[in-house]
C-alpha cells in the first residue's frame, strides 16, 4: 500500500510539472494576469455548472443501478458517483485505472455484488462516449465549413473520437454477442491468478473455479439486462447528454470570467475531444487535459496562450478539484460506514 500511494504522489508531482511546463509555455505573467481578472460572480457559476454535471451523471447511475435490480435513492446515486469521481482523478489511466475502486464503492452503496457495481460503472462510462461524439459534432457544424478549414488538428481531433467511438461500440457489440465464450476464456484464464492472488493473503481461502466463473457470469448477465432495457438505456443516455452539455457550457463560462471570450462552440468541441487525453498515466489526466484543453481552444479560436491557460485552470478547478475532494469525503464515509458493519 505504502508503495501505491508513493507511485501516487510521483504522479501528482509530475502532473503539477506539466501544469507549471503549460503556463511556463503560454507565459507565466500573462496567464497570471488573466487570473487576476477572474470574476468570482461566474466563477461561481461554473462551480455551480459543475454540480448540475455531477448530478446528471448521478442520474445515469441511479437509472443503471435500477435496471440491474439494485435501485438506490437519487441523493445516494449522485453521492456515490461523485465518490466514483474520485477514484478516477486519483488513480493513473483515469477511468479505466479508477473502475475497480469505482465499482467496489457502488457495490458497497446499493448493497450488492461487486461484479453488479462493476457492470453499472462499465456500462455508465460506455454511455458517457457515445454523447460525446454527437456534441463534438454539433459544435463543429456550428462553426460551419470556413472555421473547420482553418485547423487541420481539428480534422485529426474528430477523427480520433470517431476512430474511439468505432472500437467502443463494437466491442460492446462483439461482447453482447459473443458474451458466453468470452465467460468461458475469462474464467479459464482468471480462475489460477485469482486462486493465486488469495493464497498470498492471511485469512482468506482460494475460491473454487465455480465460484469465479459464476461471478464472470453473472458480470455478464448485468451487462446483458442492461443491453436489452431500451428505456433506461435512453434515460441514461439523455442524462449523460444533459452533463456533457453542462461541461461544455461551464469551459465556456470559465473562459469568460478571466476575459478570455470563446465561442461556445469552441468549448463544446475542446471538452469531448480534451477529455480523451485523461486516458494518460497521470492521475485523473491532470496535466495533460489541461494542455489538450489549452491547444485546442488556442487552434480554434482567436484567444491568447495565456487566456486559455487561464480559462482551462478556472474550469479544471470546479471541475476536478471539487469532485475529488467532495468525492474523497464520500469515499471515506462510505469506507467507515462498511467497516462498522463488518465489525
Amino acid at each position: 500500500m505504502n508503495g501505491d500511494r508513493w507511485v501516487t504522489v510521483l504522479l501528482f508531482v509530475v502532473a503539477l510539472a506539466v501544469l507549471g511546463a503549460l503556463v511556463w509555455v503560454a507565459g507565466v505573467e500573462e496567464t497570471l494576469a488573466a487570473l487576476g481578472r477572474a470574476r468570482l460572480s461566474l466563477v461561481a457559476v461554473v462551480v455551480a455548472l459543475t454540480v448540475v454535471w455531477l448530478v446528471s451523471w448521478g442520474l445515469s447511475l441511479h437509472v443503471v443501478l435500477r435496471a440491474l435490480g439494485a435501485p438506490v435513492s437519487v441523493p445516494r446515486a449522485v453521492l456515490v458517483f461523485t465518490a466514483a469521481m474520485f477514484s478516477n482523478n486519483i488513480t493513473p489511466f483515469g477511468q479505466a485505472g479508477g473502475e475497480p475502486v469505482s465499482a467496489l464503492l457502488i457495490s458497497e452503496a446499493a448493497d450488492s455484488e461487486y461484479e453488479t457495481g462493476l457492470a453499472a460503472i462499465a456500462s455508465v462510462d460506455t454511455l458517457h462516449f457515445v454523447p460525446s461524439i454527437g456534441m463534438a459534432l454539433i459544435g463543429i457544424g456550428l462553426f460551419g465549413m470556413e472555421a473547420v478549414a482553418t485547423s487541420r488538428d481539428l480534422y485529426l481531433s474528430v477523427a480520433v473520437l470517431v476512430g474511439l467511438f468505432v472500437l467502443v461500440i463494437g466491442a460492446a457489440v462483439l461482447v453482447y454477442h459473443y458474451h458466453h465464450r468470452i465467460e468461458q476464456m475469462l474464467a479459464t484464464a482468471v480462475t489460477p491468478i485469482v486462486r493465486a492472488v488469495s493464497r498470498m493473503v492471511p485469512g482468506r481461502t482460494p475460491p473454487g473455479t465455480q465460484a469465479v466463473e459464476n461471478r464472470i457470469g453473472n458480470f455478464f448477465e448485468s451487462i446483458d439486462r442492461i443491453g436489452t432495457d431500451r428505456r433506461a438505456l435512453a434515460l441514461a443516455g439523455g442524462f449523460s447528454t444533459v452533463g456533457w452539455f453542462t461541461l461544455g457550457v461551464a469551459l465556456w463560462t470559465a473562459a469568460i470570467s478571466v476575459g478570455a471570450s470563446i465561442p461556445l462552440a469552441a468549448a463544446l468541441v475542446a471538452v469531448p475531444i480534451g477529455s480523451i487525453a485523461g486516458a494518460t498515466p497521470l492521475p485523473g489526466g491532470s496535466g495533460a487535459i489541461e494542455t489538450a484543453f489549452a491547444a485546442i481552444l488556442v487552434s480554434l479560436t482567436t484567444v491568447s496562450n495565456g487566456g486559455a491557460v487561464a480559462a482551462v485552470l478556472v474550469y479544471r478547478l470546479a471541475t476536478y478539484w471539487l469532485p475529488t475532494i467532495a468525492g474523497g469525503l464520500v469515499a471515506a464515509a462510505l469506507g467507515a460506514k462498511s467497516a462498522q458493519v463488518q465489525s
